[in-house]
This record gives structure tokens, sequence and C-alpha cells, in this order.
């Protein structure tokens, strides 16, 4: 079992910029690959952004040059980095964990971009 938990989401300004965290713990040395997923009111959930344990990246077109994610060595923490954001960028975001197992995922944290 691997437990996923976010944090870093918020209110910002156009143009302004957050770092979200996602903390894991549990079975973390069965992860190959970790995301970012985002849901807005009355839409699917979505991929942002997604990393291999070889540091491969994926980005939605819609974030490419503007956000940018990362982990760290052990595989138990990895962020997103999001600048010069939109307000079309608010929603949930959710951090998941592929796993062996399957696939896990935390409890979200709101991004909120408003003037």
């Amino acid at each position: 079992q691997v437990q996923l938990v976010e944090s870093g989401g918020g209110l910002v300004q156009p143009g302004g910029s957050l770092r979200l965290t996602c903390a894991a713990s549990g079975s973390t040395a069965s992860i190959y690959a970790m995301a970012w997923y985002r849901q807005a009111p009355d839409k699917q959930r979505e991929l942002v952004a997604s990393i291999t344990i070889d540091t491969r990246t994926n980005y939605a077109d819609s974030v490419k040059g503007r956000f940018t994610i990362s982990r760290n060595n052990a595989r138990n923490r990895w962020y997103l980095q999001m600048n010069s954001l939109k307000p079309d960028d608010t929603a949930v975001y959710y951090c998941n964990a592929q796993s062996k197992p399957g696939d896990y995922w935390g409890q979200g944290t709101q991004v909120t971009v408003s003037s």
C-alpha cells in the first residue's frame, strides 16, 4: 500500500506561482512512475504531468513551458512547480503513484487562480 498526501495549493493571482508537493509513504519502493492530475468543476480529470523513475517527463500541452514536475531520489516526494498561472489552471490537483500493486491517489489540493 502507498499513501499520498498533497500540499501547497491555495489562491494565487494570474501570473503567479505555486509549488505543489506530494508526500508518499508505505511501499514507496514499488513506485515506478509519479504524476499530477487535475479536475476542474464539470470537467473530467486530466493528466497534467508525469515523471518516471528514470526521470522521463511528460506534460499536457496546456502547461508545457509553465509547469515543471520533479521528484527526489528516494521516490517519496514529487513536486509540481507552476509558473505563469492562468485562471484556466483552477482545479483540484491530485498526485498519483503508479506501482506494481496498482495506482494510488492523494485526496487532492485546491488551486484557485483569480484576481
